[in-house]
């Protein structure tokens, strides 16, 4: 791989973790795979972990497996939300005009320097200020 720095939205991460999906979870599983050999390149946000834990719950996951499962994505870059990321989460919202949580994520991928966004959310293929939203998960 190439060492570019991917920020993984929470969608992916449920897809990896939930056996109903099929394909999309083959395909994330492989993803998600791939960046934990490589994990200067994972990034992702205390929004994206704390949205990944409760989607763990909901799918059925005890808060034991789903506590370790959050854990095990701390060797990750993970970025915090701090009053700085929501003001420019503030900012981007009413730029790009989505939601204040999609705002929040492509804030937090700016902040971790990443050029790709994993996620299912948002224009695919747009770029908002540098980071590109990609599906990986298209066929």
């Amino acid at each position: 791989m190439n060492g570019e720095r991917i920020f993984v939205d929470t969608n992916i991460l449920i897809y990896a973790h939930d056996p109903t999906e099929g394909r999309s979870r083959e395909v994330a599983r492989g993803l998600v795979a791939d960046l934990v050999r490589e994990p200067h390149r994972a990034w992702v946000s205390t929004q994206v972990l704390m949205e990944f834990y409760v989607g763990l719950l909901r799918k059925g996951a005890s808060d034991g497996v789903a506590r370790e499962t959050v854990a095990d994505l701390l060797d990750w870059n993970v970025v915090e939300a701090g009053p700085n990321l929501v003001m420019f989460g503030i900012q981007l919202r009413e730029r790009w005009r989505v939601s204040f949580w999609d705002a929040m994520i492509l804030a937090a991928a700016m902040h971790a320097g990443a050029r790709t966004l994993w996620t299912e959310d948002l224009n695919i293929g747009q770029d908002y200020g540098g980071v590109v939203a990609v599906n990986p998960l298209a066929e």
